[in-house]
């Protein structure tokens, strides 16, 4: 017998025992919610977005104020915020034009920085991949610390667009030269709220 028919000998061996089927490891989560918050940051802050954190409404809105002064066109799906209120048009293209749009999330992945919007938080699907800068309100107790506990948290639900963002659009070379901005928002805010 060569080693090819041995080989196979062995292979048709193997196929024939089925091993025993074992449970998932299980992955506890005891991390605070200043942990993940940390983790939160530095995860989004080293793929290029910012992170902002804030105890309060109004210091969302002092931000914006005072950071996208030369916006002309800043839109909100945020209630809370007083924005003016991005309003579902009849075609999407008359979004093309804005500056600044901000949404709320329904929670943040620390592990990787992203953050699950469905179509019921964003007036129109091409808000966030049309508008120059995009911001994000989260609460800090809408923090999951991995990506199996945030599909975990979507569970079956059913969405006609669910999608999680993480940090500016970016594209980069063969060189290696990374560009933000490149085919998306150009900048990515993340307000961690921290309501007292």
């Amino acid at each position: 017998m060569d080693s090819r028919d041995k080989i196979l000998q062995t292979l048709k061996a193997g196929m024939r025992s089925t091993p025993t089927s074992q449970a998932l490891p299980s992955t506890p989560h005891t991390a605070t919610v200043d942990e993940l918050t940390t983790r939160f940051e530095t995860t989004l802050t080293g793929i290029g977005g910012n992170v902002v954190r804030v105890f309060s409404w109004h210091e969302i809105m002092e931000y914006i104020r005072g950071t996208f002064t030369s916006a002309q066109r800043i839109i909100s799906a945020v209630p809370a915020l007083d924005l003016p209120a991005a309003v579902t048009p009849a075609d999407p293209h008359s979004f093309e034009d804005v500056d600044l749009v901000v949404l709320e999330p329904y929670f943040g992945v620390a592990e990787n920085g992203a953050a699950w919007l469905t179509d019921s938080r964003m007036p129109d699907r091409a808000l966030p991949f049309i508008a120059q800068h995009i911001a994000l309100v989260l609460r800090v107790q809408d923090l999951v610390p991995t990506m199996q506990e945030a599909y975990a948290r979507i569970g079956s639900e059913q969405y006609e667009l669910g999608t999680f963002i993480a940090g500016p659009s970016k594209t980069a070379d063969i060189e290696q030269s990374l560009v933000l901005g490149a085919h998306g928002p150009k900048s990515m805010t993340v307000f961690l709220l921290q309501l007292s």
